[in-house]
């Protein structure tokens, strides 16, 4: 049965991390000083096995959702995840699964093998083409070129591949060109988004903020773009396409023309801590309820109650509001 938030929003997509390890750290997400080698990640025992995973889908299903995506940290990360994603398509109810990767462990092995599994579409990260300016971004030494690579060799399977682009002033915002005419004519998506203060560790500066107006317009001063309509209302890019015929472009612009108003998504973390926004302060527990013996049926009023009192719309306040001092951290919801 559907049901719909206190501003008339419905439940249609479950964004699942499976694991909050990364093997990046970017300075936006997981800054190496705070998740430096002494910081505590999640021990085995505390994480969703995926059992516990499936049986929660299939919960959600019952509501309205009918998106899986699979986030972390890093997913691919997470052992003998291909097993995860076979459980999650025997899900009658699931038309679609896709994953978010930064593609440093995507080979053509890997890809065919989640692709099999059940896995529809993918998703990597890439903030730029430069080795030097990317391994600013992500405080990585993988070279670009073997994300590429990646891109390339997914894409039989699971394509057209999106690429995700953070774009910061001052960092890696002189990229966007270049990354964009990467991404022409490839078949693959470039999807250029809006610097964000998700959590309270990446020491956001709205300076270094680039609006997706102005990274648009940078991109139409050499290629002229047009409109595309989106596939769903609850889409966050703003989809475009090259007038010359050289495919799709995307732009995310989270900050500065927020869509709070058609965000369908709820985030199960690692742990199994329930937020229904990326920008919310705390979580709903349904580990421990799941594993102290409740039913489904239980479990099912519990997380009802929590979507239909969401109220959740930060971005359209931002600046209107005292910032949250407790936001969730972005590598343990996906992003």
């Amino acid at each position: 049965m559907a049901i719909e938030d206190t501003l008339g929003r419905p439940l249609e997509e479950l964004r699942l991390s499976v694991t909050d390890r990364c093997n990046f750290r970017c300075r936006y997400c997981m800054p190496r000083e705070m998740f430096g080698p002494g910081f505590r990640f999640l021990p085995r025992g505390e994480i969703l096995s995926f059992e516990e995973i499936t049986r929660l889908t299939k919960l959600f299903t019952a509501l309205g959702v009918r998106r899986l995506h699979l986030t972390g940290g890093e997913p691919l990360l997470r052992h003998e995840l291909p097993v995860l994603i076979s459980q999650l398509a025997a899900i009658p109810e699931i038309e679609n699964i896709a994953l978010t990767t930064n593609g440093s462990l995507l080979t053509p092995t890997a890809a065919r093998t989640l692709h099999e599994a059940g896995l529809h579409r993918i998703t990597v990260s890439l903030d730029a083409l430069d080795p030097q300016i990317a391994g600013r971004m992500a405080d990585t030494t993988v070279d670009p070129a073997q994300i590429l690579a990646a891109i390339d060799d997914a894409a039989p399977g699971l394509g057209p591949v999106k690429i995700n682009m953070v774009v910061r002033r001052g960092l890696n915002d002189r990229e966007v060109v270049p990354m964009a005419r990467r991404f022409r004519h490839s078949g693959h998506i470039l999807r250029l988004i809006e610097y964000m203060d998700v959590g309270t560790g990446n020491g956001w500066d709205r300076t270094e903020l680039v609006s997706a107006e102005e990274v648009r317009r940078r991109i139409e001063a050499l290629w002229p773009l047009e409109p595309v309509a989106p596939n769903r209302s609850s889409e966050t890019a703003r989809r475009y396409r090259y007038r010359d015929g050289a495919g799709e472009i995307g732009f995310i612009a989270s900050v500065t023309q927020p869509f709070c108003g058609s965000c369908t998504r709820v985030r199960l973390t690692a742990e199994g801590r329930l937020y229904t926004c990326l920008f919310a302060e705390g979580g709903l527990d349904l580990r421990a309820p799941s594993r102290s013996g409740m039913d489904d049926t239980g479990i099912l009023q519990l997380l009802r109650e929590r979507w239909m009192r969401r109220t959740n719309h930060y971005s359209e306040l931002r600046g209107s509001i005292p910032t949250p001092a407790g936001k969730v951290e972005m590598f343990r919801v996906g992003g």
